[in-house]
């Protein structure tokens, strides 16, 4: 018998089926990090559910990626209403995992959802209204057998419903005790000012900002984390890996990469003037004896406003690998140089092509 093949390897394969109990070591290294000024804090590092968590992954590997996140002290689990596919299933899962697994550890936990996008057919069941944002969130609550969330969100500004009525629900959920804190996405710099001065007030503790936020998406940087710091509002950035692009996938010569890329890309590929600058980005992280991903993380998470960054996870070996993230090395000025040059460049090149094959 070969001993050394993974299939092999039945002791390091947990028992799903057993009753679950945290790893009494799940807090011995793991960084927290303040968000804002506000009492709560996040783990550097925390798990999105928005891809890996809906019908289209088996229930016992969507269990065991959530037990391992929080053996190894990833207590933050980032939903919204229309995760999944399909929408709203990962809400469902997730709601079954934590009834029968997590429920023990729900003041360990924080648990964040989002209403914004659309979720029902009619007027009722998109953007930023009362309406929306209050039948969302209790539809959220049944879903994940909880009954309030540490953080709820308006996953983005509405163009026409005003700020104080978006904000105003938001409230509303603080008050009925079914939301610890409130939350905004994808604000602009002033639309964030707005809502801050909304909130305070109604004296709502509107405390994190979640915005997308990359070597390869950095606008927050053109005055979204200079708004956050005066505001005293932490960030939690998504897409931090730029959805696979700022990872080992896309290294490689031709298309034989093709097979790793996610259909939420759309079938598309990256050009050969993209990869390159990826290779010297991951010239700069081999250099540091980091991987691309990892780098990529330790990059967001320099940024003092930046509380935490959100990540995607298939296996529990993307989870070690991106936990890594934070044992990295400070930053030398020259990196940081590479670093900047490499994503100009990729934000004035054409990083997809279409896929023809």
């Amino acid at each position: 018998m070969v001993t050394d093949s993974p299939h092999f390897h039945r002791r390091d394969v947990p028992d799903l089926h057993r009753p679950y109990v945290a790893a009494d070591d799940r807090y011995a290294s793991f960084a927290f990090r303040q968000v804002g000024s506000s009492g709560l804090f996040l783990p550097a590092l925390s798990l999105g559910l928005w891809w890996n968590f809906g019908d289209n992954v088996a229930l016992d590997r969507q269990r065991e990626l959530l037990r391992y996140a929080f053996d190894k002290g990833i207590t933050h689990f980032d939903l919204a209403n229309n995760y999944g596919p399909p929408y709203g299933s990962a809400e469902k899962n997730f709601g079954r995992i934590y009834r029968e697994d997590l429920a023990p550890y729900r003041d360990e936990l924080i648990i964040s959802s989002k209403a914004g996008f659309d979720m029902w057919r009619g007027p009722y069941g998109d953007w930023g209204s009362r309406k929306y944002l209050l039948a969302s969130a209790e539809r959220s609550l049944q879903s994940m057998n909880l009954d309030y969330v540490d953080v709820f969100y308006s996953h983005r500004p509405d163009p026409v419903t005003p700020i104080e009525e978006t904000i105003g629900a938001l409230d509303t959920l603080v008050r009925q005790g079914k939301a610890l804190y409130a939350g905004i996405s994808s604000y602009s710099a002033s639309q964030t000012i707005e809502a801050k001065a909304v909130a305070r007030s109604l004296g709502t503790p509107l405390v994190i900002h979640q915005p997308a936020y990359s070597i390869l998406e950095r606008g927050i940087e053109d005055g979204l984390t200079d708004a956050l710091a005066q505001e005293e509002l932490g960030a939690i950035a998504f897409v931090p890996l730029a959805q696979g692009l700022l990872t080992n996938k896309y290294l490689g010569e031709g298309d034989a990469d093709r097979s790793q890329q996610r259909s939420s890309l759309g079938g598309r590929r990256v050009t050969p003037e993209a990869r390159a600058q990826l290779r010297r980005l991951d010239a700069v992280a081999s250099e540091r004896g980091q991987t691309l991903a990892q780098l990529a993380l330790q990059w967001v998470l320099r940024n003092d406003v930046v509380a935490s960054a959100l990540i995607g996870a298939s296996t529990t070996a993307q989870l070690d690998e991106n936990l890594r993230a934070l044992d990295g090395a400070a930053f030398a000025a020259e990196e940081l140089e590479i670093i900047d040059e490499v994503s100009s460049a990729l934000d004035s090149a054409n990083v997809w092509a279409a896929d023809r094959g």
